[in-house]
């Protein structure tokens, strides 16, 4: 599975290790993630995305890549349906306890 966790983090001008330490991943981890040598678990990318205060979807896709006029490309493994991506507004990161 491709992630754009790597683009997100330049985008918002951090770097990965500080994004391990506001997590609390090592920065191996996260490099391991980000580099696809290692699978994530949907909570951990949840609070990735949280803590980068992005949309969950922003992890897999880039906005530019969801229009309406080209979809989204993502599909259901199960049916094969077009999947309908929306963003909502993410509250801001507070950290983990």
């Amino acid at each position: 599975m491709d992630l754009r966790i790597k683009e997100v983090i330049k985008e918002k001008g951090m770097t990965a290790k500080e994004l391990a330490e506001k997590i609390g991943l090592s920065s191996v981890s996260l490099y391991n993630i980000i580099n696809g040598k290692q699978e994530a678990s949907a909570n951990t990318l949840k609070i990735i995305s949280e803590c980068l205060n992005v949309p969950f979807w922003q992890l897999f896709v880039s906005p530019e890549e969801v229009s309406k006029e080209s979809g989204t490309g993502l599909h259901c493994p199960v049916c094969g349906a077009e999947l309908e991506l929306k963003q909502k507004e993410v509250k801001t990161f507070q950290g983990i306890k």
